[in-house]
């Protein structure tokens, strides 16, 4: 196994149980206990752990971004309660941009399983290899500077491929959703890109589990008059609701009424 695929099980493990144990991952592994030790520290490094006597604990900072391949598999069942409504929505025939979130993999999954044909712009490759087996759709990429953390495609030739097309829906997610400050996220090139997105589609479909709410990331990318729907995946308090009213947005959430295409 490689190194960092073993801190990527770590990570994994960290965020499930909370803490790890030196002596335990080394026996696992199969790999010294000074190995292990290096191990942590580059996650403590990078953000993601605090070292402890023996071990290591997660750090909780939610303005600490996952790798795409941990937070991949996070709220699994929520996301895809999410991407069968979103799906939905979705007409044979229609253009659509996804976004290069984890929820959009989902998304595109759903919609292979359930559309005929579509032409889909995307700068995530997790989403372009989930296509990889539709011949009859049109895949399109964007192209841009790759990011490996993020497995997405940015920067001005990404932002330039998403100004020249115009979709029938744009469906993306977000790191975080406030009532004060619309939807953020991490950094600046990944809320830059969702900013032309929301430019370039007749209808904007925001996909974010309930634990985006009542949070705050770095960027802010809009407020929520350039929303039409949210889905997520329970239905948000009647505050929020309220708050959907307000602007006009339309909530989705498994057991609601409400389905709009």
């Amino acid at each position: 196994m490689l190194a960092l695929e073993r801190r990527n099980e770590i990570l994994e493990k960290l965020q499930t149980e909370k803490r790890v144990v030196v002596s335990e991952l080394s026996t696992h592994y199969g790999v010294s206990e000074e190995t292990i030790r290096r191990d942590l520290d580059k996650l403590e490094k990078e953000g993601y752990a605090t070292k402890s006597y023996g071990g290591a604990v997660i750090n909780e900072n939610m303005s600490i971004d996952l790798p795409f391949n941990i937070r991949k598999n996070q709220n699994v069942q929520g996301k895809q309660m999410i991407a069968a409504l979103a799906a939905a929505m979705v007409e044979n025939g229609d253009h659509i941009i996804l976004d290069a979130s984890s929820t959009a993999v989902f998304v595109a999954m759903a919609l292979k399983e359930t559309k005929g044909r579509l032409t889909v712009l995307t700068n995530s490759l997790e989403v372009l290899l989930a296509l990889a087996d539709t011949p009859d759709w049109e895949v399109i990429s964007t192209g841009g500077v790759m990011d490996e953390r993020y497995l997405t495609f940015l920067g001005t030739d990404a932002e330039n491929a998403v100004r020249a097309h115009y979709a029938d829906k744009v469906i993306f997610s977000c790191k975080a959703f406030s009532q004060e400050r619309g939807f953020m996220e991490s950094k600046d090139s990944l809320a830059g890109i969702k900013k032309v997105m929301l430019s370039s589609g007749r209808q904007r479909i925001l996909v974010a589990d309930s634990s985006k709410f009542d949070r705050n990331a770095f960027s802010v990318v809009s407020d929520l008059q350039n929303v039409d729907i949210v889905v997520t995946d329970e239905k948000p308090s009647e505050e929020w609701m309220e708050h959907f009213a307000r602007f006009g947005v339309s909530c989705v959430f498994p057991g609601s009424e409400t389905s709009p295409v």
